[in-house]
């Protein structure tokens, strides 16, 4: 990998690391400043935010509710790839652990494709982000690609 892929690498990277001490932090302006002003964020059940606004404000009622006290867990970028001097296509993997969880379970990994790109200020921001759950295949999966060999 070359200097300037190595060193977005690095930078986004550690964008993924302060979205994970927000999350701890239950702060959802904290969580959402990792975007840019009209980032399109993808939850893994389907719902789409669009704008910081609407990503600070949808994390802010999980951290007040259903996921107060959680943790994001991995979170490593596990696929990068420098399409332009400023734009950058990662993929991580990661799960919530709950707060009475001692790990997050398997079961919940996600993987997450996510569009990087560098402001005018030399700051990286993530201007896409797609969650998607990692399912192992069903029945009906299993048994259709079966049928297709």
């Amino acid at each position: 990998m070359e200097k300037n892929a190595q060193s977005a690498r690095h930078q986004i990277q550690l964008l993924l690391d302060q979205l994970s001490a927000a999350w701890k932090a239950g702060d959802g302006a904290q969580f959402a400043a990792s975007f840019t002003e009209d980032a399109d964020y993808v939850v893994f059940d389907g719902s789409h935010l669009r704008g910081r606004a609407a990503i600070a404000q949808a994390h802010q009622e999980l951290f007040e509710g259903l996921m107060r006290g959680s943790e994001l867990v991995g979170g490593s970028i596990t696929d990068f790839q420098l399409l332009s001097p400023t734009v950058a296509l990662l993929h991580s993997v990661g799960a919530v652990r709950m707060r009475w969880q001692k790990k997050a379970p398997t079961g919940r990994n996600s993987i997450q494709t996510l569009v990087a790109i560098e402001e005018e200020s030399g700051s990286w921001k993530l201007a896409a982000f797609q969650n998607t759950r990692i399912a192992p295949p069903g029945l009906l999966t299993k048994l259709f690609l079966r049928l297709m060999k």
